[in-house]
């Protein structure tokens, strides 16, 4: 609904749908778009030949933290969250 107000509020706005293909050209057909950004993601993501991208296995440059890991890091967050509550009620 509201985007219909704020639609018919801002008056006709003609929408151009056009992209470039790899080579250059404009493109109008929708297919071929929806076609041209798959292709573009596909790339910027590296995922070539993928079609699910829960296929793919995520390489992270730092091993994944143990469970330990995790809640010491939340406890350490917990004394700096009380330590700054307490020297803002001082100030």
């Amino acid at each position: 609904m509201y985007k219909g107000i704020n639609d018919f509020k801002k008056g006709y706005q003609p929408r151009c749908n056009i992209v470039k293909e790899e080579k250059g050209d404009l493109v109008a057909d929708s297919h071929i778009i929806v076609d041209r950004w798959r292709n573009y993601f596909s790339e910027l993501f590296n995922l070539h030949g993928v079609k699910d991208v829960g296929q793919v296995e995520k390489h992270t440059a730092e091993p994944e933290p143990s469970a330990s890991e995790v809640e010491l890091a939340i406890d350490m967050l917990k004394v700096t969250n009380r330590q700054v509550l307490i020297k803002y009620r001082q100030n």
